[in-house]
């Protein structure tokens, strides 16, 4: 009697480590599933961006429109809902042309919704004749397109600190266009105004403040 208990005992014994054997698996899938979810993060809010973040973001869509498309000038924006800051821009604004076209088309990219007027990724605009470059306004390639619009800022920002210290209300603008005055593509930084204001311009190519 005591060999069949204790037999007895023992399969009793080998059935609920089994079972234990078996059932461990859910608890460490469930602690890794509740690991993963607390180290989740939440969506970060949107933030502006430096111009060829946006840039090439447009310039994508805008091949499909013209295989021979030029940037001719882009353009930093401002939205109520989001500040620009240190060169970088919640909208931005770019006109390409295509000389084949004798076209030109505006895209927005922006990185928020905003009301009815506004809307978040790229958005192409309509297509206007166009009639080849001006002393004033010439295309240029992307290749020349190399200082940022962050690092254009630092530079002009260099340049006009005890202004901006003495206006500290006025934000920057920003606008990369290229003109027969200059050999590269520019940017032109500005606070406030052209009439009462404060204007760099730096060398897309070579990052110069100013050029000659």
């Amino acid at each position: 009697m005591d060999k069949q208990r204790f037999i007895t005992a023992a399969a009793v014994a080998a059935v609920l480590a089994l079972a234990a054997c078996s059932e461990s698996p859910q608890p460490a899938a469930t602690e890794t599933k509740a690991v993963a979810e607390a180290k989740k993060e939440p969506p970060k809010p949107p933030e502006p961006v430096a111009a060829q973040t946006a840039f090439y973001a447009m310039y994508k869509p805008a091949r499909t429109w013209a295989t021979d498309l030029l940037p001719l000038s882009l353009t930093s924006n401002e939205l109520p809902s989001l500040k620009n800051e240190d060169g970088k821009a919640a909208m931005w604004t770019a006109v390409f042309v295509s000389p084949s076209r004798r076209e030109a088309r505006t895209f927005f990219y922006s990185v928020v919704d905003e009301g009815q007027t506004v809307a978040k990724g790229v958005t192409v605009g309509g297509s206007q004749p166009w009639t080849g470059p001006t002393p004033k306004s010439r295309p240029f390639q992307t290749t020349e397109f190399v200082v940022n619009s962050d690092a254009a800022y630092k530079t002009a920002f260099a340049k006009a600190e005890a202004w901006v210290k003495k206006h500290p209300d006025t934000t920057a603008a920003m606008y990369l266009g290229s003109t027969a005055k200059f050999p590269s593509p520019v940017w032109l930084v500005i606070w406030g105004t052209t009439k009462s204001g404060y204007a760099v311009y730096v060398d897309a190519t070579t990052g110069i403040a100013n050029p000659k």
